[in-house]
């Protein structure tokens, strides 16, 4: 399960908007506010490549999201998202445009060839003047950031982890299906899903997934079930899971404890 976007609640963070929308400074409201849009994006790929994500995030409109964070908190993002994301940061930036409209802007940034794309690509960067400072995001979701305030990257992490293992879940059927058709109508467990090649050893890891995910085989291999609970109750997630051959999933938020 890859860690190399993040999948945000309500949609609120596309992944385009996220890769160019950490801008950091540790200068005074005063300097800030005399900088151009080019040159807050500029600041912001500084600040992602040296992983100063505190001050990187602080002057975006997700300001109200990460101000607040406990020491611990910041950890569990860093380690969780940010990380990934700043390792999709390239070391040089270059602008090829800059359009400025009343109190919004675009910064036109050329993107280096990635995974979603093989081709050099030139991708806007929305900005809005708040304050006399020119800070990445626009007006709509800067009120659902509001909103939400602290609990906006914590939840948005806690989304993250259930939606991909519900999803390894879903997957999981159709990978026993495979196995299932050279092995005699049995289930595999997951050691044998590897040595099939039909998935890799670390998709489950609980590091990663946030999830210490469990899988018994039934009698005569036969059948199955697997299940999963959050690492930290409320941090890493809140829905615990149990499935079994059917494909029958059901999530709960159980406090943590894992279903039965």
């Amino acid at each position: 399960m890859s860690r190399s976007r993040l999948i945000t609640r309500r949609g609120l963070v596309s992944i385009a908007l996220l890769t160019v929308a950490l801008i950091g400074s540790a200068r005074g409201p005063a300097q800030t506010a005399q900088r151009t849009p080019s040159d807050v994006v500029r600041a912001f790929y500084k600040a992602m490549h040296e992983r100063r994500f505190k001050d990187a995030w602080s002057m975006t409109i997700y300001k109200p999201a990460i101000e607040d964070l406990t020491a611990d908190e910041m950890e569990d993002l860093r380690s969780g998202i940010f990380e990934a994301q700043a390792a999709q940061v390239p070391e040089q930036v270059e602008i090829t445009n800059e359009q400025i409209e009343g109190n919004t802007a675009k910064v036109y940034v050329k993107l280096p060839p990635g995974d979603s794309s093989p081709q050099i690509t030139s991708e806007p960067v929305l900005l809005i003047n708040s304050g006399g400072a020119w800070i990445v995001g626009d007006e709509a979701n800067q009120a659902l950031v509001k909103k939400a305030g602290r609990r906006y990257f914590l939840d948005a992490v806690i989304d993250l982890n259930q939606n991909a293992m519900e999803d390894f879940l879903k997957n999981l059927v159709g990978l026993e299906a495979v196995f299932r058709l050279s092995h005699n109508g049995a289930f595999g467990d997951l050691k044998a899903l590897v040595g099939a090649g039909l998935m890799s050893d670390d998709v489950v890891d609980p590091k990663s997934t946030g999830y210490s995910f469990h899988f018994v085989l039934g009698k005569d291999a036969r059948g199955f079930v697997a299940s999963a609970e959050p690492t930290r109750y409320g941090h890493s997630g809140k829905l615990s899971f149990w499935m079994d051959q059917t494909g029958n999933i059901k999530k709960i938020d159980n406090g943590g404890k894992p279903l039965t």
